[in-house]
């Protein structure tokens, strides 16, 4: 498909796009229907303007120099050239604020978390009929604006596919928690999914410390995200459920779609409470609960993500007597949730990406 004509001219007085720069979009889908409601709907939007569109990864590729887009939309499904291919393409060759369009199956779910892992900024999920499109375009407008600020940040070689070897099907160890062990809540939001997959695997199943992930995902998707860092990790990670317990070894992922909490016990609670910032499952809630009933024992690790989730529950944890790292501006694809920590002069460490496991280490070893 030829480039499309520039869309209507936004109106760059109105509040809805105050402080936006006109945003040139890709369009990147083998649907017909959706390349077309797509480019119809989003080039309406004040702030927006669609460049092209798309139908599979090989013309995205043959459009990518010519029209220097400053976000695509990509499709995880396609023929031809799929999503994920497409994407590394993209990284290698022009990289670009890339937001994924999955289907909610459990195989689309597990590749828009490696797609995420490979440089994605954010995803959408596509909706299950077409008579319900309207519902994401709302959302969409939102991840597109965030997508345009974000900063892009390719593969890094230390977070590649993993070669699996006999040695990943041995048991991994895990114990009950004691008094004295720590309990690490990492939280995150926007580039999220990347961070983790360097981060938790270079974390020790020997560190005398329970783990705990709060990842701003909407249902369906967490499980797949703990699944892959499972798959990388010599902890155990997995999706939380009601009688979960806080265990040394083991990461406890909170579900999308849930706020998840501790009791005294460190037995695991989910709620459907109303969201925290706009988000459920969001950092502050889970943060908090650990804090109130673990006190110093609590260790807190705000990764990059837009806005200010997990500043409220660093606060009470310094106030506790736990320690609170922070992810430096240099390795954060969005610097707002780290940047309200330290804003509010709480963190002990504000650290690269690749520091933050020593950084954890001595957080977790100090009495």
């Amino acid at each position: 498909m030829a480039p499309l004509p520039p869309s209507k001219p936004s109106d760059t007085s109105s509040p809805q796009n105050s402080g936006d720069q006109n945003i040139r979009v890709l369009i990147v889908d083998d649907s017909a229907f959706m390349r077309y409601t797509l480019t119809r709907r989003l080039g309406e939007t004040p702030g927006l303007t669609i460049v092209g569109a798309a139908h599979d990864g090989k013309e995205a590729l043959n459009l990518l120099e010519s029209l220097k887009p400053d976000v695509i939309t990509l499709d995880v499904e396609m023929p031809h050239m799929d999503g994920l291919t497409t994407l590394r393409q993209i990284m290698a060759t022009r990289p670009t604020p890339v937001i994924m369009v999955s289907s909610l199956t459990t195989e689309g779910a597990r590749e828009t978390i490696q797609a995420l892992t490979f440089g994605a900024i954010d995803f959408i999920a596509k909706p299950e009929s077409k008579a319900n499109i309207e519902q994401i375009i709302e959302d969409l407008v939102v991840k597109i604006r965030r997508a345009a600020k974000a900063k892009v940040i390719a593969l890094a070689p230390s977070i590649s596919l993993p070669q699996k070897g006999p040695g990943d099907t041995l048991p991994k160890k895990v114990r009950p928690r004691r008094e004295t062990d720590k309990v690490v809540v990492i939280g995150a939001s926007t580039g999220g999914p990347r961070a983790l997959n360097q981060l938790i695997p270079q974390l020790s199943a020997d560190l005398p410390a329970a783990f705990v992930i709060v990842q701003h995902m909407p249902v369906g998707f967490t499980r797949s995200l703990a699944e892959r860092l499972n798959s990388l990790s010599e902890l155990m990670v997995k999706e939380a459920e009601p009688g979960d317990r806080l265990e040394v070894g083991k990461v406890l992922v909170a579900p999308g779609g849930f706020h998840m909490v501790f009791d005294k016990d460190g037995s695991v609670s989910l709620n459907q409470n109303p969201t925290v910032h706009g988000v459920r499952p969001a950092v502050d809630v889970t943060l908090i609960s650990v804090a109130q009933n673990f006190g110093k024992a609590t260790v807190a690790v705000v990764l990059t993500g837009m806005g200010r989730d997990g500043a409220n529950g660093a606060v009470l944890t310094h106030s506790v007597g736990g320690k609170v790292i922070a992810e430096d501006e240099s390795s954060c694809v969005v610097w707002g949730m780290p940047r309200s920590v330290v804003e509010a002069g709480v963190a002990d460490e504000v650290a690269p990406l690749a520091n933050i496991p020593d950084a954890i280490a001595r957080a977790v070893q100090w009495t």
